[in-house]
């Protein structure tokens, strides 16, 4: 009778599991080339960073390549939003400053990997690309994150192109929930070990999807080698989401990861 009863109960967890799990109802006027391309991560930049990540000419590359692009935002001191990936200048820029201090005029000093590129407005991105490329737009977290949600939103609600959100952080991805909710956003994430130092219940939290239920993220863009080995991103793309994984490089099974994934995104090869 006990085994009948803790089925019972593992039964309705795996149910409320599945509830919290479940992905947010698509947009009617989604654009289906976002599923149906292979995205360059942070442009299509070289190895050696003679064509550095997240530059103009990178996006260049990739457009005229015919892949999506995948690229990061983040805000500057005075509120300019600028395509950069890390919080802190040190490695792309040799600078010990983070993003967050610096306004764009300061930023406008600095090159990336000792070349002649600078790191460009969103707004540059945007007007670069003008709709050649489907674009995956990561909202990094920082110290003003509804200022950076409100301002990428409002540049890219005139923007004609096919494009997506993703965030690592909850509360970016409920922002455009709740107020950009035709636009297409999704959840990063990774499996429990892949969050180093976070404290364990909040890489419980995240690995697991729990907070699905209060962003209702349209895609998982999961750490391709974490989705291998664990069943929750899969159950996710089953109940209807759509499931990238991220980052595909060209040591990797890249066969296995365009069957698995709706799409991935790439880096340091033609996908």
């Amino acid at each position: 009778m006990w085994i009948l009863a803790a089925f019972g109960i593992l039964a309705i967890l795996f149910l409320i599991y599945l509830l919290l799990l479940a992905p947010g109802s698509f947009p009617k006027d989604m654009n289906p080339i976002l599923w149906k391309t292979s995205y360059a991560h942070r442009g299509l930049h070289k190895k050696d960073q003679t064509v550095p990540e997240n530059s103009l000419p990178a996006f260049t590359a990739a457009a005229k390549a015919g892949y999506g692009i995948e690229l990061d935002v983040n805000l500057t001191k005075d509120g300019e939003v600028i395509v950069f990936h890390d919080d802190n200048l040190q490695r792309v820029c040799g600078v010990d400053r983070f993003i967050t201090d610096c306004t764009y005029a300061e930023l406008r000093q600095y090159r990336l990997y000792d070349t002649n590129d600078r790191i460009p407005r969103f707004s540059e991105v945007l007007d670069l690309v003008n709709g050649h490329s489907p674009f995956i737009i990561e909202l990094k977290s920082t110290k003003n994150n509804d200022e950076l949600c409100a301002k990428t939103a409002a540049l890219l609600d005139t923007y004609k192109g096919a494009y997506c959100i993703e965030s690592f952080h909850p509360g970016i991805v409920r922002w455009f929930r709740k107020n950009r909710p035709n636009v297409v956003r999704g959840q990063l994430s990774a499996g429990f070990n892949s969050y180093g130092t976070l404290p364990w219940y909040q890489r419980f939290v995240l690995s697991f999807l729990l907070i699905n239920t209060l962003t209702l993220p349209h895609f998982v863009a999961y750490n391709h080698i974490d989705a291998r080995n664990i069943l929750r991103p899969k159950l996710y793309q089953l109940m209807g989401g759509k499931l990238i994984g991220w980052t595909v490089q060209d040591t990797d099974d890249i066969a296995y990861c365009k069957r698995t994934f709706d799409a991935i995104i790439f880096q340091y090869f033609r996908a």
